[in-house]
């Protein structure tokens, strides 16, 4: 088929159903949203509320704005779509502006600008296709070695049909080098554009307890996450000492070492480290960290260390006084958890509360034995710290779904658990319950109240401590119900009213 004509079609197809979508006025009340009295419900196909509220929040915009925008940058998703399959060799490329009102579409063919444009589109006629620059910026990929510092990196820009070679604006005679780099590479001095800026890359990582960190050849486990850095035990570090991750890559160094007396160590990390509310479950998943409240004599509680991993065991004395042959250390608590070198400064965890850091024992995980922690409360209070957590004082407490018999999984199943709850305003979300669950299927209903649509979201927690959703019920009918097989994780159940207010009810289960 003749490329104009194939085009041609395209373009009768996306202006049926979307040449008028590309502007927010042509989206307001076309399916973008709905009305339910004088409420507002969002179309939940485009975002879930944690998207919308983050929109609204970067982008200045309210909730109706942030919906609008997410409907005309999908239509014009399906456009671009659209055309560049019709457009073949043509193609150019294609960006919105600023508000997002209005789609470009680049093409090398002139003869391509009416087509374009009826299909709800802005044309730009330019000389270089998107395959000639995707060729320059594999020449620059492939000499990427031969880069010197002052060049942070390198993008394909549609708008500015060229390939831009970003350059350090404090370095001297830079744009001479960045094209120096460019002909060194091979590549038409025409398809490069020479940009200053003021970027210096690098990757960013996160502290997550029980992981381990290295002093040298010495290796100790991360405790928990405090504003700024970490705590860990004393006795791995002087003050000053130079810490990198478990990544190898240069983390911070010991501020403040006590050892022996106490057994602590507070850690300053540099700004490429991000401390997290989380602990290192050795499974493929972690621990979320909520507080700090001390656990009881014969409380269960569990230790995360990088030699040995996750081991569990009881709560024996508080306030215990271990003899050390480097010296006497009082105010430990004792425990039955095995630990081993390496696992010292790491995480002692009860449920979702921090408890301390690994201060040392006897035995090993093989034959098990004692460990000792420094309380992270003692911690925290001599050093004027503030542990990262969750930061959500409106959870429920930790519940352990009873689980359900085998002959049928459903949320009203013999053992399921019973929650319930209140949305005080439209749009307003809420955590209901946080849980441990194993690998299984999750089930649960949510009833909303009468003249109220709310959603159902189920969250699981990942590496990082972030929270992912990955299974929601987001009809109309005021009545929701979900079904997810998941593997064993810590997960939680959210309620969002899409429209109206009250009280709701919600049972799960997992089996």
């Amino acid at each position: 088929m003749d490329r104009r004509r194939a085009l041609s079609t395209a373009a009768v197809i996306a202006t049926a159903g979307a040449a008028v979508a590309l502007t927010f006025p042509a989206f307001a009340g076309t399916g973008a949203r709905e009305k339910a009295g004088d409420d507002v419900s969002v179309d939940r196909a485009l975002a879930g509320p944690e998207v919308l509220a983050a929109l609204s929040r970067d982008f200045s915009l309210t909730t109706e704005q942030a919906t609008d925008r997410l409907a005309a940058e999908r239509k014009a998703t399906e456009a671009v779509r659209t055309v560049k399959a019709a457009a073949g060799a043509a193609w150019a490329g294609a960006w919105l502006n600023d508000d997002a009102d209005t789609l470009t579409i680049a093409v090398t063919d002139r003869a391509l600008a009416d087509e374009i444009r009826a299909a709800g589109a802005e044309p730009k006629i330019v000389a270089h296709s998107s395959a000639t620059l995707d060729q320059v910026k594999a020449a620059l990929d492939t000499n990427a070695n031969e880069a010197a510092e002052s060049i942070p990196g390198w993008y394909v820009d549609p708008s500015g049909n060229t390939v831009v070679v970003l350059a350090r604006a404090d370095v001297a005679d830079v744009e001479a080098t960045a094209q120096d780099f460019a002909k060194a590479s091979g590549v038409d001095a025409a398809t490069v554009r020479v940009e200053t800026s003021q970027e210096a890359p690098k990757p960013l990582f996160d502290i997550v307890g029980g992981d381990a960190y290295t002093l040298g050849a010495a290796r100790c486990s991360i405790g928990f996450a405090v504003v700024g850095g970490f705590v860990t035990a004393g006795h791995c570090g002087q003050a000053g000492a130079d810490t990198r991750g478990v990544n190898s890559a240069p983390q911070g160094e010991f501020a403040v070492s006590s050892f022996p007396g106490d057994d602590f160590a507070v850690v300053r990390t540099n700004a490429d480290w991000t401390p997290t509310a989380s602990v290192n479950d050795y499974r493929g998943g972690v621990l979320p960290v909520a507080g700090a409240e001390v656990a009881p004599v014969g409380a269960s509680i569990c230790r995360s260390g990088s030699t040995t991993g996750l081991h569990c065991g009881e709560v024996q004395a508080l306030n215990a006084t271990v003899n050390y042959a480097e010296g006497t250390v009082t105010g430990l608590t004792r425990t039955s958890v095995c630990a081993e070198p390496g696992d010292s400064g790491g995480s002692f965890i009860s449920g979702d509360q921090a408890q301390g850091v690994t201060s040392g024992g006897s035995g090993d995980c093989t034959r098990g034995g004692v460990t000792f922690f420094q309380p992270v409360a003692e911690i925290l209070e001599r050093n004027n710290l503030t542990l990262v957590t969750t930061g959500d004082a409106g959870t429920p407490p930790t519940v352990e779904p009873t689980t359900p018999p085998a002959e049928g999984v459903g949320c009203d199943a013999e053992g399921s658990v019973a929650r319930d709850g209140t949305i005080n305003r439209p749009g307003q979300r809420r955590d209901v319950v946080r849980f441990r669950a194993p690998a299984g299927t999750h089930a649960a209903c949510l009833t909303s109240p009468q003249g109220a649509d709310f959603d159902l979201y189920l969250q699981q927690q990942v590496n990082g401590g972030r929270w992912v959703t990955v299974a929601r019920a987001a009809t109309d009918s005021g009545a929701e119900t979900l079904t997810f097989e998941g593997a064993a994780g810590n997960y939680r159940y959210r309620v969002a009213s899409a429209s109206g207010t009250g009280d709701f009810d919600l049972q799960f289960a997992v089996n």
